[in-house]
């Protein structure tokens, strides 16, 4: 089959970005014959660069939702696969090994792990870039470095998330550290409050997004956390209903605990991508998570940052016109980033 040239050159050039070349090996997983094309892409722009490159094809999995497999890798089980991708330089992932343990286990033995899953349309318009990766790095330096973060909004939003017990998640669309995960593409970066220790109220309001269900929030909702986690959930519009009865489809408890919390970066991610998109049934939601001084609130698990709660139920909840603090210096200020070096030129 043909290769769209467009995709060749764009795939390079993102293994280009990861320092990729001849002393490299570059393993390309897929399932079924989801993103057959990336795959083909991938393998020639990997070769173009003189890397070994394999294509590890598994069968898809019966009833297949990415947004209900959580966690959950066909990889499971299958040593002689898990072993060729833990010798890979990188392996670029095009189902979703997100939150697995078998993702875990390839990045502890040194091979990095490239997400791609977004409709090309969109790898096109967030491209990532240097500067997205020096911006998410000084904050990465901050957030590190800081023992609380305090988030507000006019709306009655006012969390509090002890830090220091769990590492910070970077996101800039590529990478060429070893043992080291990104999604191109992105641009966030996030943590997790220490076990126990987030306490407070979160309220939603109409434009905040769910990003499992592809929706806006159109009717405010309130999520009340103690120790940790969401002890109740209110508002009397459809909104509350759903995310409800969404987690509770899970029978788990821990899909109530808290996950990561951060804040957006990539000024090419927009907002209103959710409501304009035709393909928006087929994306992750990359822009919504990623635009420019969103707050991520997050509820489920937290195995992708060292933590034991690996609940196949993930609630990304994007929220704006937040403020946020670390140690009481402002960060976002109702959706604006402020220190200079976490701001894009010209915003």
């Amino acid at each position: 089959m043909t290769i769209d040239p467009a995709m060749l050159a764009l795939f390079k050039a993102e293994l280009e970005l990861c320092r990729i070349g001849p002393a490299n090996t570059v393993a390309i997983l897929s399932e079924g014959d989801i993103r057959a094309d990336y795959a083909r892409a991938f393998l020639e722009a990997a070769r173009q660069l003189g890397a070994v490159a394999f294509n590890m094809n598994l069968a898809l999995r019966d009833g297949f939702a990415l947004e209900d497999q959580h966690g959950r890798s066909p990889l499971a089980g299958n040593r002689p696969a898990i072993e060729a991708l833990c010798k890979s330089t990188i392996v670029v992932d095009l189902m979703g090994l997100l939150f697995s343990h078998e993702q875990n286990e390839i990045m502890a033995a040194g091979s990095r792990v490239l997400l791609v899953i977004e409709p090309f349309h969109v790898l096109q318009a967030m491209f990532p870039t240097p500067d997205i990766r020096v911006r998410v790095e000084a904050a990465e330096r901050r957030l590190k470095a800081a023992k609380e973060m305090h988030i507000t909004s006019a709306h009655g939003t006012d969390i509090r998330y002890k830090l220091g017990q769990y590492p910070v998640l970077t996101q800039y669309g590529y990478t060429d550290t070893p043992g080291r995960w990104d999604h191109f593409p992105s641009g966030f970066l996030a943590t997790n409050g220490d076990d126990g220790a987030v306490n407070g109220t979160v309220v939603m309001m109409p434009g905040d997004i769910i990003v499992a269900l592809r929706r806006y929030v159109t009717s405010p909702v309130t999520f009340q956390v103690k120790d940790g986690y969401v002890t109740e959930i209110t508002g009397e519009g459809l909104d509350a209903e759903l995310i409800r009865g969404y987690i509770e489809s899970y029978n788990d408890p821990r899909a109530y605990a808290i996950s990561h919390i951060g804040w957006g970066m990539f000024e090419k991610a927009k907002w209103h991508h959710l409501a304009a998109s035709r393909t928006a049934e087929q994306e992750i939601g990359v822009h919504g998570l990623s635009y420019y001084g969103n707050v991520l609130f997050s509820l489920g698990p937290n195995t992708e940052l060292g933590g034991d709660n690996d609940t196949a139920c993930h609630l990304d909840l994007p929220l704006r016109h937040c403020s946020l603090y670390l140690d009481n210096e402002i960060i976002v200020d109702r959706g604006r980033l402020v220190p200079d070096d976490l701001r894009a030129a010209g915003l």
